[in-house]
């Protein structure tokens, strides 16, 4: 039997937004985990440091269980975190399909507040399709709450 190959393409999102906030209270909105449960999801066992494990809930699928595992990759204070975030299970297909990618949030001062951009890269497609195009829009949404937490917490 003649197994057919798919090719493969690998995907990032890329959003890139100016909020009208000093990089240091963004900062804090980004690594102080009882914030980062008011724009994205609860963390458990976050921490600003290199090295750092620590996991997101979400919704199970099939056979993965909802766990997002994250490491801190890099921190640059008020600058630049960087975490990989890996899940999915290798009996899944579309949502909850095996993901491993990487998280990258940079903020540069500008006049008007900080340049938040966020890098979210290395979606293989097709296996990761369906986290693309969900998380392509939910990143957006999360964008959005990240702003208006920042701006509580002036």
């Amino acid at each position: 039997m003649t197994e057919t190959v798919l090719p493969t393409d690998t995907r990032d999102i890329v959003i890139d937004e100016v909020f009208p906030h000093p990089a240091e209270t963004v900062w804090k909105t980004l690594t102080t985990p009882e914030l980062m449960s008011r724009w994205m999801m609860q963390p458990t066992g976050f921490r600003a440091a290199e090295g750092q494990a620590f996991t997101f809930q979400t919704k199970p699928a099939g056979a993965w269980d909802g766990t997002i595992r994250c490491q801190v990759l890099e921190i640059v204070p008020k600058r630049r975190l960087v975490y990989a975030w890996k899940g999915g299970d290798a009996g899944n297909t579309g949502y909850g399909a095996p993901l491993d990618t990487v998280v990258t949030w940079t903020l540069t001062p500008v006049e008007a507040g900080t340049r938040v951009q966020l890098v979210h890269s290395g979606f293989v497609l097709p296996k990761n399709d369906s986290a693309y195009r969900n998380m392509s829009d939910g990143w957006v949404k999360v964008i959005g709450r990240l702003d208006s937490v920042a701006g509580e917490s002036e």
